[in-house]
């Protein structure tokens, strides 16, 4: 059988063995042309509760392997995502539409995810402490939480889900991975078999395809300790929710509507080349692309020009078939939700200076002047290929506007002036900012996350953030006798 041979998954899921589920088949969609592209497994609620109760067991052996062998699972799986980059891109660009530039970064983000989750294992997980009582030794120490949840969406459904799964397992956790059900392929079935092939032991993780009641079900379920989520702010105040009710440890990823300032100090040509790429970005599908584009009021004019025509220049269509800049929209529902923010704001007094149509699902790239606070655009998150221009007239004015939003992600700020750029970057609440760049950038040594309706502050990226995400801490205290 070759990798992805579709005699091994199709209609199953995965809990260490293929099998048929309770919750029938669903079919995968190729949103570019609507055609079937095959089935999977929709997994049930009987299917989490055995699938919980199966990683449990199979975590505790696992947790106490070897710190060598669960990275040299990590190694391996590194170099699967490269040895069959091919076959899972084919699939990543039908299934989710991504471009081949956008697929091919999520499958090199892949790789070094599980690379640099390989040195987690031999990592220092504890200290020795002082103490005033007479031990002789006081000790912290970090375990594996036990089994961890990971909800992952359809927008990066590679890369949003790996940077969660390969720590987990890494520090000795078993996963359960419930992809988004428009991507289960490559956001799911791919998992399992490479972590099958990488020689990961079966029950350590399962891929279950399904609905919000599995959602739910693994934030409640008694067997499941921590929840890694990422996806829209509503949906994660409800796993916030549940998670606290059911003592169940959340880890939220959210919505933002991140800001790029463009000081009049800056390179325009530049700065809209990259501002181009941070709103477009996957068809602006995306939590950290480009929102709100502030712009000094001395250079807003020419700013717009300069983006409406390179966003007019911009090909859009199907990535399967063609090197193109955007490919589809996710669905209908989702396009439909776009085109109503564009339409909306142009109601509201935005001056739509192009795009605003589509033909399918294919929508083309928008830019939408004099769109400020009021226009629907600019208020919320749009997830869409749009970009809402507005001027300002001081910094101190254009910070205003950037903290003025319930999210808090992503910051970009364009300008030859680098110690106002920082100054603003420190001003502004958001978990991440750029300096003279876009804001689409995540990478697996770096901390992620985000402030207010982004997110609950948990990072992703880098060892310690890792470590506190998948790890509980213990205090063990040695006495050579018994204290009379």
């Amino acid at each position: 059988m070759t990798f992805l041979d579709e005699q091994r998954w199709q209609g199953k899921i995965f809990d260490g063995t293929w099998r048929t589920a309770d919750g029938g088949e669903r079919p995968v969609v190729e949103p570019a042309t609507g055609n079937k592209l095959g089935t999977v497994g929709f997994a049930a609620l009987s299917d989490l509760a055995r699938s919980a109760l199966r990683a449990r067991e199979a975590q505790v052996t696992w947790a106490a392997a070897l710190p060598s062998e669960r990275a040299a699972v990590m190694r391996r799986a590194a170099e699967l995502w490269a040895k069959y980059s091919h076959d899972i891109q084919g699939w990543l660009i039908r299934e989710s539409g991504g471009t081949h530039a956008k697929t091919a970064r999520e499958l090199n983000d892949a790789a070094a995810e599980c690379l640099e989750a390989s040195a987690l294992p031999s990592h220092a997980l504890g200290e020795v402490l002082p103490s005033e009582r007479g031990f002789l030794l006081s000790m912290s120490r970090r375990v594996p939480v036990g089994v961890v949840g990971v909800i992952a969406p359809f927008n990066a459904p590679v890369k949003l889900a790996i940077r969660s799964v390969a720590p987990a397992l890494a520090l000795g956790n078993a996963v359960i991975l419930k992809p988004d059900p428009r991507t289960a392929v490559s956001g799911g079935v791919v998992f399992a078999r490479i972590f099958e092939e990488a020689g990961l032991p079966g029950g350590v993780l399962h891929v279950l395809p399904g609905g919000g009641d599995i959602g739910s079900a693994l934030v409640t379920d008694a067997n499941v300790q921590a929840v890694s989520f990422t996806g829209s702010t509503k949906a994660g105040q409800s796993v916030g929710e549940l998670g606290g009710r059911h003592f169940t440890r959340v880890q939220l990823e959210l919505g933002g509507n991140n800001a790029l300032i463009v000081m009049g100090d800056a390179d325009l040509d530049l700065t809209v080349a990259a501002a181009a790429r941070g709103s477009f970005f996957n068809a602006g599908q995306g939590c950290m692309v480009i929102g709100r584009h502030l712009v000094h009021e001395s250079v807003y004019d020419e700013y717009v020009d300069k983006l409406a025509v390179t966003a007019d220049g911009l090909t859009v269509g199907n990535p399967a078939t063609g090197d193109v800049d955007l490919g589809p929209i996710i669905d209908e529902r989702q396009r439909d939700q776009i085109h109503s923010l564009v339409t909306g704001s142009v109601t509201a007094g935005a001056t739509l200076r192009t795009g605003g149509t589509y033909d399918g699902l294919f929508y083309r790239p928008t830019v939408l002047a004099d769109s400020g606070p009021g226009t629907p655009a600019y208020d919320n998150e749009v997830f869409g290929p749009v970009a809402p221009v507005i001027p300002f007239a001081t910094p101190g004015e254009a910070a205003d506007l950037a903290s003025d939003s319930e999210y808090g992600l992503d910051l970009s700020i364009m300008t030859a002036d680098i110690g106002t750029g920082l100054e603003m970057a420190l001003r502004i609440p958001t978990g991440t900012a750029h300096i003279n760049d876009q804001t689409v950038y995540d990478d697996a040594n770096a901390p992620f996350g985000g402030m207010r309706h982004s997110g609950n502050s948990a990072r992703f990226g880098g060892v310690a953030a890792n470590i506190e995400a998948y790890t509980a801490t213990r205090w063990i205290t040695v006495r050579s006798t018994v204290p009379g």
